[in-house]
């Protein structure tokens, strides 16, 4: 496990980046964290990392949000509406899996997923991250 505290969104962003580069098709990153902890943030590196240009945004209302262009897509999920398997089943994600993608998903704890890395962050203060990653050499 390595922790990680950040104390701007490009500092986020950059850890996000720096992970992008441990990650392979078919692996899941999992995210907890409250409203707020930067999880979009740390996507939006991710993607960056993949080598992702465009708009990275908070899948909150749409679920989904699917990212191409880089060297690997990328899903990013917001699991806080799920309930279970059966409603991870139903949006596909498994599909992303089998189909290549990275998966993100935020809200993890929901989905139940076991992630190859584990992502947990903390909001200390309104420019302070505390990350946690967990898996994947960390």
């Amino acid at each position: 496990m390595t922790t990680i505290e950040t104390h701007s969104p490009a500092e986020t962003e950059q850890v996000g980046a720096a992970l992008a580069g441990r990650l392979s098709a078919g692996d899941v990153v999992g995210f907890t964290g409250g409203l707020g902890a930067g999880k979009t943030v740390f996507t939006r590196g991710l993607a960056r990392g993949l080598g992702y240009d465009g708009d990275v945004t908070s899948p909150t209302f749409a679920l989904i949000h699917e990212y191409r262009g880089g060297r690997v897509p990328l899903c990013h999920m917001d699991a806080y509406r799920l309930n279970g398997a059966d409603d991870l089943f139903e949006t596909g994600f498994y599909d992303y899996l089998d189909g290549g993608w990275i998966v993100a998903i935020e809200w993890n704890e929901r989905a139940g997923v076991a992630p190859a890395v584990a992502v947990a962050i903390e909001r200390v203060d309104d420019d302070t991250r505390r990350i946690r990653l967990e898996g994947r050499g960390y």
